[in-house]
């Protein structure tokens, strides 16, 4: 599934082909994405200028004159920026394409189609997907202090709760592994035994972690490609996350692994005590 860093990394491939451009056709090949897409969608958006495409978690926003058109990848949707002129012919699984002044096209294609395409005209951060969302994990508003409030109480692991969105926003699976990792912290510690030192660390931990896999283009995932086709590369630099029983990138122990809530654990045992 497409994490924060491969949507991040996405907007960043689409926006400088996109922004400032006018929509002159839409075309939808499929309406069942994870919510229908609606009927009137395509009238809705033709002749809409796109002013800016920004990002909340993995939610792409792309603000237009009357409203924001909001993307979400799902488990494997991906979007391309093709030249509308010689752009291929739409495969199976190109259920959404935008067509622009520019001679730019945006094609969204999604084999499971657990993505989303939604319009809304409220204000964005009403919406109901992005009311209740925590703040983003790379803004003054995540920070040690913070995150030590979001423990109190709280008996989950420290994992499941970082990893839990209305707490803060984009630390997937992936990340929340090489985060811990990198702060030195076991997965299974309860939330609310979690020190003010260690927040201070695993926040920096966790902003390092998302920052390094942003400049790298994303994690290598089996359904996800960047915008231009290539792969990310970030997932060279992973040092527990899928490693189960190779060595330690940092002492003589082996990477070990457990399941929990149904997502893959992955910690060095002797490094995260």
């Amino acid at each position: 599934m497409p994490e924060l860093p491969e949507v991040e990394t996405t907007r960043q491939g689409i926006s400088p082909y996109i922004e400032k451009a006018t929509i002159t056709a839409v075309t939808i090949r499929n309406f069942s994405l994870r919510w229908p897409i609606q009927d009137n969608l395509a009238k809705i958006l033709t002749h809409q200028t796109v002013h800016a495409i920004k990002r909340r978690a993995k939610y792409l926003l792309f603000q237009c004159d009357s409203g924001t058109l909001i993307i979400h990848l799902g488990m494997s949707g991906k979007l391309r920026i093709l030249e509308s002129n010689s752009a291929p012919k739409a495969e199976k699984h190109d259920h959404f394409e935008i067509q622009f002044d520019n001679g730019q096209l945006l094609r969204y294609n999604d084999p499971r189609r657990f993505g989303a395409i939604l319009w809304t005209s409220e204000p964005i951060e009403q919406h109901k997907l992005l009311a209740h969302l925590g703040p983003e994990p790379l803004t003054e508003g995540f920070d040690p202090d913070y995150l030590l409030t979001q423990t109190h109480d709280r008996r989950c692991s420290i994992k499941t709760l970082i990893m839990n969105g209305k707490i803060v926003v984009g630390v997937g699976n992936i990340y929340a592994s090489e985060s811990l990792f990198m702060a030195k912290i076991h997965p299974k510690t309860r939330a609310n035994k979690i020190t003010q030192k260690q927040c201070v660390l695993l926040v920096e931990a966790i902003k390092t972690i998302l920052e390094k896999a942003i400049k790298a283009g994303g994690t290598t995932l089996k359904d996800f490609r960047k915008s231009d086709g290539n792969p990310g590369y970030f997932a060279q630099q992973l040092n527990v996350y899928g490693r189960k029983d190779e060595n330690c990138t940092q002492c003589d122990g082996t990477i070990q692994h457990y399941k929990e809530l149904q997502r893959a654990t992955f910690f060095c045992p002797s490094c995260q005590k």
